[in-house]
């Protein structure tokens, strides 16, 4: 069942829906968003299980696409122009899929269409599990058991923005930190394995292993009319690494 995601809207002109990753929220976008919303409409939107949006009891791709495609007619777009970073990315090659009239154009940043390997999520996924954080009193307290399963100080400040005080004396993950890790071989899938004929935009990171040259003649083959984009100095995080990039190749679709 669909649920109303959380969305801020801003702007006018060509409709822009941003979807994030995995752990993140709408606010990822922020930056890039108030650049574009100065000559399109844009809409940043929290998936479910993530941000403000529902929490729920179920993850899959199937039931996110279903909640964007609610969101998105429900506000009477189309043409839109569908962007999401890795697996924002997933759940927008699933709507392109099952609702490709209401696409003018999908952007996939750093992420392909093919199934990926829990290795790089489960020492994130055992220490949100582990984070304890009803005895938890500060930030600090949270980032440094964070840092027992994640060394990389970025990926620890990525997690913590979606870190809140729920009340004046208790911190909460606004993630569902126990479905996401329950349904994590979900949101791992493949997309579609049928063919997508909406123009497609690929943004790749060159320093990242979401996209490999290996990769690219089964993007070919199941997105016909695609381009694939690398911004060679960029890792999986590419919109914060790369935000001027990131945006001009939008800006070139939208």
């Amino acid at each position: 069942m669909s649920v109303d995601l959380f969305h801020r809207r801003a702007g006018q002109g060509t409709p822009i829906v941003i979807l994030h990753g995995l752990f993140g929220s709408s606010d990822n976008w922020a930056s890039i968003g108030r650049e574009l919303e100065k000559d399109h409409d844009v809409l940043l939107v929290d998936q479910r299980d993530h941000g403000r949006s529902p929490h729920t009891n179920e993850v899959n791709y199937g039931l996110m696409a279903d909640d964007v495609q609610r969101l998105v007619t429900g506000l009477g777009l189309k043409d839109i122009v569908l962007v999401g970073h890795s697996m924002g990315g997933k759940t927008a090659m699933w709507f392109a899929h099952r609702w490709p009239g209401l696409v003018k154009h999908l952007v996939s940043v750093d992420m392909g269409p093919r199934e990926y390997p829990i290795s790089n999520q489960a020492p994130i996924i055992e220490a949100l599990l582990t984070s304890d954080l009803d005895r938890k009193t500060s930030r600090k307290e949270v980032d440094e058991h964070l840092a027992r399963y994640v060394p990389e100080p970025g990926v620890r400040q990525f997690l913590l923005k979606s870190l809140y005080w729920e009340t004046p004396e208790k911190l909460a993950w606004r993630m569902n930190v126990p479905i996401l890790a329950r349904d994590i071989h979900h949101i791992l899938g493949a997309a579609p394995p049928e063919l997508i004929r909406v123009p497609t935009l690929f943004i790749r990171g060159g320093q990242s292993d979401y996209i490999t040259r290996g990769d690219v003649p089964a993007i070919k083959e199941q997105f016909p009319n695609s381009r694939i984009e690398t911004v060679e100095f960029a890792g999986h995080w590419v919109h914060a690494q790369a935000p001027t990039e990131v945006m001009d190749l939008i800006r070139s679709v939208a």
